[in-house]
Formats: structure tokens, C-alpha cells, sequence
């Protein structure tokens, strides 16, 4: 992914208001895993498309991650993005707020200009806005249901799917489309995409509890301090007696405990109800998913291997 951050660097080079791009030139140059462009470009090799006239697509992806990223740490009053300052704290969210709405642009340039017929262009920029909308509407549930009393497992996993899995699925299916492949690889690729994405995000849930700081890049616990119904939080209320469950409900309705004590407690139940093994289970069912859908594509064994690799990598992590 090096091609990509040298690319990165020269997009906001000498670009002026300075306020308006210095933040976006510091968010794209952090050290992030890269995991949208990686997909791009894979996706477009294996199915023996020109991996150099993937950069702009795998760009476009990453910058459109980023942006949802800018907006999210505003929502999320989040202090910390991949171990450091997020872009409204170091600046303010205002300009934020710009900058962001700025590198949703700039995203939507890097698909114009990649080099193909404009037919796989049309295509290609019709999975970006799809993509870009169905975040959104991911993002917006997962506001709701912070004042929803009631969210069920099914819900949740729904939410996650547009706001975490469609951007991971379109992607692979942009790589798909840019290499010509049929409409059965197609498919299957943006179905892959949707089984890793949401097991991504649950290991992500485990990760904000079960990870230090040094290692995933966020303050500990963050999800529990602003009462996030995570995956984790909505299978302990499920397996929770009436005492627990209430004590959950207790510390998820306020935001008058201290973080800590707020963190300890609920940790404590969560540890009791096995939760963390129990959200385990269901992200191996999501693997086992992927590797019968990888069985189906018609690429090369090897080709399967580096998906399965790769999919493997996406859902036991540790940040």
C-alpha cells in the first residue's frame, strides 16, 4: 500500500485554504491498515484486471472511509483516531466538518479519472454513491438506537451491515467491475464483502473493551462510556437475569457515572456472561460463510487462498 500513501501525499500538496486541506492531508497520511484500498486492488487482480488503474478507485474508497471517519469522531465527541488527535480536535469541528465534505469530492474526482471505458466508470461511481448512501443510513440508526430503548440483535446487525460491512462489499465489487468479470463473480465478491464487514465490526466491538489503547488506536471502553448498544452490550441483556439486565439498563441510560467506574461495572457483567466468547462464536459462523462463498468464485485456487488469507486477517485481529 505504499503506491497508495505516496499517492495520498500529493493531493493536498501546495493546496490552499490551508485550514481546508492541511486536515484532510493529515488524516490520509496516517498510518491506517488500508484495508479499503487493499480490497480494490485485490479484487481487481484476482479477476485479471489492470491493477495500476485500480489506484484511483482504491483511493476513492479510502477517502470516502476517511470522511465517514472525520464525521463520526464529531457524532462521537471521540478524542482519538488510530492513537492520535481526531481531526476536530486538533483543529475544531467546523472545519472538519469542510474538510470532510471536501474529501467526499475529492473521492468522487478519483473515480472520473481512472483510466477505463466509461461505461465500468458509470458503474463504478454508481457502487460508490450506493455505498455512500447506505452508510449514512447506517450511521443513522446507529445514532438512533443510542436513545432507542429497545434494539434488537437483528437490528443491530442490520445497522452494522450498512455502516461498516456495504463499504468493505463495494470495494470488492468496484475491483470486480473495473476487471470486467462476470456478473456471478460479481456478486459473489460483494457478498464476501458483507460477511467479512460485519464480522469486522463485532471483532471491532470486542477490540474497544478488550484491547489497550497502545494497540487499537482508541480510548478504551469508548463504547460503553457513550452507551453504544454494541454487539456485545445487546447479547448480555439477552443472556443477563433480571439483576444484571437492570444494572446494564442502569449504566446505559446515564451519562452520570464516572468513565471508569461506568467501564469496571459493566465489564464485570459482560465477563460473567461470557459475552466476549459468546460474540466470538458468531464471527467464526461469518468465516465459515465466507470460505464456502470464496468456494464458489471462478478464480484460481491461489486466488481463493489470498481471499481466505485476507479474510482470516480482517476478523481475528488485535486493532
Amino acid at each position: 500500500m505504499e503506491k497508495i500513501e505516496k499517492y495520498f501525499q500529493t493531493l493536498t500538496e501546495s493546496k490552499e485554504p490551508n485550514n481546508l486541506y492541511n486536515p484532510i492531508g493529515y488524516i490520509l497520511t496516517q498510518s491506517g491498515k488500508q484495508i479499503r484500498p487493499r480490497l480494490v486492488m485485490l479484487a481487481t487482480e484476482i479477476f485479471g484486471g489492470d491493477v495500476d488503474s485500480s489506484i484511483h478507485p482504491a483511493a476513492a474508497f479510502e477517502m470516502l472511509h476517511n470522511f465517514t471517519l472525520i464525521h463520526d469522531d464529531i457524532m462521537d465527541n471521540a478524542p482519538l483516531r488510530r492513537g492520535k488527535a481526531t481531526v476536530y480536535k486538533k483543529w475544531n469541528s467546523n472545519i472538519a466538518i469542510l474538510s470532510g465534505d471536501a474529501l467526499a469530492n475529492m473521492a468522487l474526482q478519483q473515480l472520473l479519472i481512472t483510466e477505463t471505458s466509461p461505461d465500468v466508470i458509470l458503474k463504478m461511481v454508481d457502487i460508490f454513491a450506493k455505498t455512500s448512501l447506505r452508510v449514512c443510513e447506517g450511521q443513522q440508526y446507529d445514532l438512533d438506537f443510542e436513545t432507542q430503548e429497545e434494539v434488537s440483535i437483528d437490528e443491530y446487525l442490520y445497522m452494522i451491515r450498512l455502516k461498516t460491512a456495504e463499504m468493505l462489499a463495494g470495494c470488492l465489487e468496484t475491483g470486480a467491475v473495473l476487471a470486467q468479470t462476470s456478473e456471478k463473480n460479481s456478486t459473489l465478491i460483494y457478498n464476501l464483502g458483507i460477511n467479512v464487514g460485519i464480522a469486522f465490526q463485532l471483532e471491532d466491538d470486542i477490540l474497544d473493551l478488550y484491547s489497550d489503547v497502545t494497540t487499537f488506536g482508541k480510548v478504551r471502553g469508548g463504547d460503553i462510556v457513550s452507551n453504544k448498544k454494541t454487539f456485545l452490550y445487546l447479547k448480555a441483556l439477552q443472556l443477563a437475569n433480571s439483576k444484571q439486565k437492570e444494572e446494564l439498563k442502569m449504566y446505559f441510560s446515564s451519562n452520570d457515572f464516572e468513565a471508569q467506574e461506568k467501564i469496571e461495572h459493566v465489564s464485570a457483567i459482560f465477563n460473567a456472561l461470557h459475552v466476549k466468547e459468546e460474540t466470538e462464536k458468531v464471527i467464526a459462523r461469518y468465516f465459515e460463510d465466507s470460505k464456502l462463498i470464496i468456494s464458489q468464485l471462478e478464480i484460481s485456487d491461489e486466488a481463493k487462498n489470498r481471499l481466505k488469507s485476507l479474510a482470516s486477517e480482517l476478523m481475528i485481529r488485535v486493532k
